[in-house]
């Protein structure tokens, strides 16, 4: 029998169950289920169904509990950020969670800075002010009465209520709690002024925990459903961007990454928090990483873009579209990603089309066009942020990890290297997944550090590397993008 540590690995369309370990010969891993996450509409609101998450968690823990060949030794959770659940008095959840998605945030940040400035709230917390942060989630519950809030106990990020939910014990993980705006980014606690100004206190929150240490062990009535026995559930680094930052198989610190998924989040990694009058008007943010590094970095709109239009399109799949840009002509339409009509329209193609009409450019009719405009797009756009990050980092930038889903996608890892300028070293794919496990590892005493695991992910994990081409055309293109979306 193996001894193999158990990840679940949840992103905002999505999840998965994965066991997985380091060994002398690399990295071992296997995936047990998989499962859509969908939101929820009822009631002109948008919900996480916690409860089906959860039940695809316990499936995957009965099946590996039901294999003679596998011995689980711990359990991670990572999720996606910001979001939370609130707990009852009776230890119950009180209703499902708000998705980041719903609209009831449209304006909230402005709200709360009119009672404490954006630039106090930006110089305590380092986090770039998106309307969806947990602190103006909260803000907007407390300003609308919210019944859930109202009876809340606990409120917990969803990677620790899951972990609740499984283990009875109640933590608040610091790399998942720095992405809602609530930790302040020197002292890397929960900042009790920002906690008073929405009518709570640090005991509304669980144990704060750092990653690697650990959260509990299986109740009585997982350990019953599943067969398993008293495993422990350790924190890992439970927002998946700081799982995914940790399995970089980086050499040294002269590097920027690009988490590329839903979501895109480019930056770099410090030791200190950069927090200056520059990065809050860049709006650039200082989110919590491993062995108390600082993930500086930029939110970017990223596969969202794709996933809404293959939607509308019998999600087709993505080597056919890639195929049709590939033959479309080269820099016909531009859009800038992050424009706040592509947060979630009904239909993404539409804003796509709207938005080249309205900034004078052919609009799209194909969709090859439409998958060329949103990669070109893209690529443009991390060039941009690229080289506020060179700007900003208190070392050279001399290569770009692309980690995650998007690290797979040939066409635009090369349109990007093109035109950042920079080689693009892509993978892993399951950066997040490999982290998650990573600091299990590390808990479980099988791993020393993060540098010492970062060279055995480079050593065990298929990657490839990208060389800049055709850099005039993709200057002029550069200079197209910034103009044609009026940044």
């Amino acid at each position: 029998m193996k001894q193999y540590l158990f990840a679940v690995d949840l992103g905002a369309t999505s999840g998965r169950t994965i066991i997985g370990n380091f060994t002398t010969e690399g990295w071992e891993m296997e995936e047990i289920n998989r499962f859509p996450n969908h939101l929820i509409e009822v009631n002109g609101h948008c919900y996480w169904d916690i409860y089906e998450l959860y039940r695809n968690i316990l499936e995957g823990l009965k099946r590996v509990s039901d294999r003679k060949d596998v011995e689980i030794i711990s359990i991670g959770v990572d999720t996606w950020g910001v979001d939370f659940a609130c707990i009852g008095k009776d230890g119950q959840l009180m209703r499902l969670p708000y998705s980041y998605r719903d609209s009831h945030t449209n304006g909230a940040p402005e709200k709360f800075f009119m009672r404490i400035p954006r630039q106090h709230v930006y110089n305590l917390t380092g986090i770039q002010v998106m309307n969806f942060n947990t602190l103006f989630q909260l803000d907007t519950m407390r300003r609308d009465k919210n019944s859930a809030l109202d009876s809340a106990e606990k409120i917990l990020f969803i990677p620790d209520a899951l972990t609740y939910l499984l283990t009875g014990e109640t933590v608040t993980e610091y790399t998942i709690a720095s992405t809602g705006q609530l930790v302040n980014a020197t002292t890397r606690q929960l900042e009790p002024e920002l906690l008073q100004a929405i009518g709570l206190n640090t005991s509304h929150f669980g144990r704060f925990v750092y990653p690697g240490e650990k959260a509990g062990v299986l109740s009585a009535e997982v350990q019953r459903i599943t067969g398993l026995g008293e495993i422990p559930v350790i924190a890992v680094a439970g927002h998946d961007t700081a799982s995914a930052v940790a399995a970089i198989p980086a050499r040294n610190r002269n590097f920027a990454y690009l988490s590329s998924g839903t979501w895109s989040l480019m930056g770099i990694e410090t030791d200190n928090p950069i927090i200056t009058p520059q990065t809050e008007s860049l709006n650039y943010t200082n989110e919590g990483g491993v062995e108390g590094s600082i993930r500086f970095l930029k939110n970017i709109c990223g596969m969202w873009l794709l996933e809404r239009c293959r939607q509308q399109w019998g999600n087709t799949s993505y080597p056919e579209l890639i195929a049709e840009a590939s033959a479309c002509e080269a820099f016909r339409s531009l859009i800038y990603p992050d424009d706040d009509r592509f947060s979630n329209p009904i239909n993404m193609e539409q804003a796509i089309k709207d938005y080249c009409k309205d900034t004078g450019q052919p609009v799209p009719e194909t969709r090859g066009q439409i998958v060329r405009c949103i990669f070109e797009s893209l690529a443009l756009r991390y060039r941009q942020v690229l080289d506020d990050l060179h700007a900003l980092s208190p070392h050279p930038i001399e290569t770009l990890h692309i980690i995650g889903g998007g690290s797979r996608n040939e066409l635009l890892n090369q349109w990007t290297a093109n035109a950042a300028g920079i080689p693009v070293v892509a993978g892993p794919s399951e950066a997040t997944a490999i982290g998650n496990i990573m600091m299990q590892a590390i808990a479980a005493g099988k791993a020393c550090d993060l540098f010492a695991m970062r060279q055995l992910v480079a050593q065990s994990v298929p990657l490839k590397t990208f060389q800049p081409k055709d850099k005039p055309m993709w200057e002029q293109a550069y200079a197209q993008f910034k103009h044609k979306t009026q940044i």
